[in-house]
């Protein structure tokens, strides 16, 4: 399926430029005549003072005035793509929330890179099921399972469960999925104001046209760790944020979650 991805991408390929794991982002490939493209500059720190506390409730933005802007990033169905945000983090300091399907491979694969960063607070981790079933589908003891089940795996690789933000897989969620969550300690379903709509293989032109309009102040961005459209535009979202004055931040940089 990966490889059917990369493919689709390939044929879409709009100018924006690839890294993969290990490689610098902006670099050219091998047997490129031109120079390699500097990396992206580092992007500024979250903006730091106090955090706004927020509610047991679900969240759609970061509440107050300010120039912050959170990209949560779901899924994580590619390896690749997954270790490219890494890489991006790493280079330019960029700051995340992942919500982890847990059953994906990826995480797993990349535990001992992604690990430092969780620790430090640069990527912060979410729970985003265990394998992204429909939760308003599934019995009490079902959405338990799914929710649990991600959390047993956060704890254990990445010494945080996630808590208390979850994202219900397609953005549905009712009354019974909510309590089942808050019972395990998610209490803010973590919805989003605008999307990188690349959860599949979409083109670098539209993804970069995604993110001209929802790179707001004050915005949740949804994207995907999935198809490798947005591994090739990282300097091109990098200078969407600077030449708007964001600030990334991850949600625990910004909120003071509920008691």
């Amino acid at each position: 399926m990966l490889s059917l991805l990369a493919a689709g991408a390939a044929v879409a390929l709009t100018g924006c430029t690839s890294v993969a794991e290990g490689e610098p982002i902006g670099s050219g490939s091998a047997g490129n005549l031109l120079p390699p493209a500097p990396p992206p500059p580092l992007l500024p720190p979250p903006p730091g003072g106090p955090k706004t506390p927020i509610p047991a409730a679900t969240i759609t933005a970061l509440p107050g005035n300010g120039a912050c802007m959170a990209l949560t990033v779901d899924d994580g169905a590619s390896p690749e793509v997954v270790g490219a945000y890494i890489r991006f983090a790493k280079d330019t300091g960029a700051r995340f929330t992942f919500f982890v399907t847990a059953y994906y491979d990826s995480w797993t694969i990349h535990r001992n890179a992604l690990r430092p960063l969780v620790d430090s607070g640069q990527i912060q981790l979410g729970n985003h099921t265990w394998d992204h079933a429909d939760l308003t589908k599934l019995s009490t003891a079902g959405i338990k399972s799914q929710l649990e089940r991600s959390k047993n795996f956060l704890r254990d690789n990445f010494g945080t469960d996630g808590t208390p933000y979850f994202r219900p897989p397609y953005g549905r969620h009712n009354a019974t999925v909510d309590k089942v969550a808050a019972d395990l300690g998610y209490t803010v379903p973590t919805m989003w104001y605008g999307s990188l709509s690349d959860s599949g293989v979409i083109t670098e032109e539209y993804l970069i046209e995604c993110a001209r309009k929802y790179f707001n102040p004050q915005t949740i961005v949804i994207g995907h760790a999935n198809a490798p459209a947005v591994t090739h535009c990282y300097p091109q979202l990098v200078d969407i944020i600077t030449e708007r004055k964001l600030s990334m931040v991850t949600l625990n940089d910004v909120l003071a979650p509920p008691r």
